[in-house]
């Protein structure tokens, strides 16, 4: 998954990346201004300062912990976490220090300590309204994926451009016109849009849902989209996703082939 944020009115060049020494030591990029009923101010500063990569790890730790935690779990060792996150020890205590000094000498970190340090700094503590715009095949698939909900991200509001399908209700939700994106989003108060449209059609349900108030978009069409600076953008590309494991496919076969069993370089 890929962030982008872009620009319009010929401020640069939005389809180029930017490229980092070490993503590990990039600031995360500063998010929209969050209400007064939101993340506490600390916690915000605390946030800003957390690489983005680290980011998606927390994302990647809350998981694991709040598996631990509905199976009856209450403690936990650096060495258990990484493992089941799939990090190494050193680089999960590092991104945990971001929250502050939690764990315990000989005994681990407090699960639910944990879920909710991590939950607080996701900004998780109150729900993110989600609108879902395209009902194709995967939009179908999101509108109806049970687990939004429960992670604090409800889906409020589905739209499309199709006759057959406006007020036709997908996941107990009636489907309304691209026409009423801004009204709607802006009424339901949608904090998060996501674009399952065909590329010709996700730059105009972008300008669409910023009109209505949306701050952040996961946007599934293979476009780069033109935004307001403070809007935040996450780019899901299933292609350029299958791309990178045909590479990791093709130089383990060549390794292989070489008769070591073993990636040069490596």
């Amino acid at each position: 998954m890929v962030a982008q944020r872009g620009r319009r009115n010929g401020a640069g060049a939005p389809d180029q990346p930017i490229v980092t020494p070490d993503a590990d030591n990039a600031p995360t990029a500063e998010m929209p201004a969050v209400p007064a009923n939101g993340v506490e101010p600390e916690v915000a500063v605390r946030a800003k300062s957390i690489p983005e990569a680290a980011v998606a790890r927390l994302a990647v730790y809350l998981r694991v912990l709040s598996a631990m935690a509905e199976q009856g779990g209450t403690t936990v060792s650096s060495e258990e976490l990484s493992a089941a996150a799939g990090v190494n020890s050193a680089k999960l205590r590092k991104d945990l220090s971001y929250l502050g000094s939690y764990g315990t000498r000989g005994v681990g970190y407090e699960v639910q300590v944990l879920v909710d340090e991590i939950e607080r700094i996701l900004g998780l503590t109150r729900k993110h309204k989600v609108a879902v715009v395209g009902i194709g095949n995967l939009g179908h698939a999101l509108a109806n994926y049970g687990g939004f909900p429960g992670r604090g991200f409800p889906v409020e509001a589905l739209f499309d451009l199709d006759p057959d399908l406006i007020g036709v209700p997908v996941g107990g939700l009636p489907v309304s016109h691209l026409d009423d994106i801004p009204a709607i989003c802006a009424e339901r108060q949608i904090s998060i849009g996501v674009i399952a449209t065909p590329p010709t059609a996700a730059q105009s349900v972008c300008d669409r849902l910023v009109a209505g108030g949306v701050q952040c978009i996961l946007n599934f069409a293979p476009v780069v989209l033109q935004v307001p600076a403070h809007i935040e953008v996450r780019k899901v590309d299933l292609a350029v996703e299958l791309q990178i494991l045909s590479f990791h496919v093709a130089r383990r076969a060549d390794a292989e082939s070489n008769g070591n069993g073993l990636v040069v370089g490596s």
